[in-house]
């Protein structure tokens, strides 16, 4: 008779709903990885699959090894731990530091909210050019006087606008 033909029925059920919670939550972790389109997006579902994911595993390993040996087993709490701290500070330093690439290199994937102040002032100048322009565009064009007057000498004319 192995060790595990020993677990009572609501043992093994009970181990058994913690393994495939934590392990549904890593696949959609997973999931969420593959799937989501930008980086700030996809750094957030392997972290919440990886840490819910790992606990529901070692809750269950903790309750089947204390069952097994007969006593309080809760050195995997020491591995939960180190997971639920290590992995939320590596997604922050990981989009901190993503963040400020983004900004130093004045990403167009950066939403308007994080814009630095040299993008703005670029977007400004870039909008400002662009009314002048449109302002030209609708208004007809005027000749200066002084234009008026050059094209005359081109042209050979005097001041009356006949030949010379």
């Amino acid at each position: 008779m192995s060790h595990l033909e020993t677990i009572p029925v609501w043992l093994a059920v009970l181990i058994a709903f913690f393994v495939v919670l934590g392990s549904t939550l890593v696949l959609l972790g997973a999931l969420g990885f593959a799937r989501l389109a930008s980086f700030y997006d996809r750094i957030h579902a392997p972290t919440l699959g990886t840490s819910w994911g790992t606990a529901g595993i070692i809750i269950a390993s903790m309750l089947m090894a204390s069952y097994l040996e007969g006593r309080a087993v809760i050195h995997e709490l020491v591995i939960g731990i180190f997971v639920m701290l290590t992995v939320p500070v590596t997604l922050i330093l990981l989009g901190r530091a993503a963040l400020h690439r983004d900004r130093t290199e004045n990403s167009p994937l950066l939403p308007e909210h994080v814009l630095t102040a040299h993008r703005k002032k670029v977007q400004a100048e870039a909008e400002a050019a662009a009314e002048a322009e449109a302002r030209a565009e609708a208004e007809p064009e005027q000749k200066l006087p002084v234009e008026d007057a050059a094209e005359d000498a081109a042209e050979g004319r005097n001041e009356t606008g006949a030949p010379s």
